[in-house]
């Protein structure tokens, strides 16, 4: 790959679960110039860790500098790449939608088609929550968007690699 073609990176950082941590890791990114275009933190089955997922964009050369950087941290315990080839990629998105008797079933088909749920319902509205990969969350954000939404939250990233766990990794 050419070190200077832009490339969008998926990592996961496992890091003391103390206070701060969160602001000092993402605080390197800021400094180096790196734009977050997704993060959540999360625990692990290791209540003294926490997993950070984040995905930035940057060149092959900018990318390792970061990660290498991001390592380096005192409260890092272990860093990796998640490519997509090795690794499931999950995102949550809670949707509000206006809806009344004419367009319920309309939307309650195309919730069933992309296998969410219903989570509440109004006279006026629905909330919908359907998990997946970013492309599958954007498609359905395509097929609802001629409906009146109210509301979008979307999680962001999370993601797992395939094989074993992280904890069986080599550094």
């Amino acid at each position: 790959m050419d070190n200077n073609q832009v490339k969008k990176e998926v990592i996961s950082i496992l890091v003391d679960n103390q206070a701060n941590v969160l602001t000092r890791v993402i605080s390197l990114f800021g400094r180096r110039g790196f734009n977050i275009d997704s993060l959540t933190v999360s625990t692990t089955n290791d209540p003294k860790l926490s997993r950070i997922t984040v995905v930035f964009t940057g060149t092959e050369q900018a990318l390792h500098q970061i990660i290498s950087q991001t390592a380096k941290l005192e409260v890092v315990r272990k860093i990796f790449t998640l490519d997509s080839a090795h690794s499931i990629y999950r995102e949550l998105l809670l949707l509000k939608v206006h809806a009344d008797k004419t367009n319920r079933s309309a939307i309650k088909e195309i919730v069933e088609i992309y296998r969410g749920k219903i989570v509440d319902l109004s006279k006026e509205s629905l909330i919908i929550e359907l998990t997946g990969d970013s492309e599958k969350i954007d498609g359905f954000m395509d097929m609802m968007s001629c409906y009146d939404i109210a509301e979008v939250c979307r999680t962001g990233i999370t993601g797992i690699g395939r094989g074993p766990g992280w904890d069986e990794l080599d550094d």
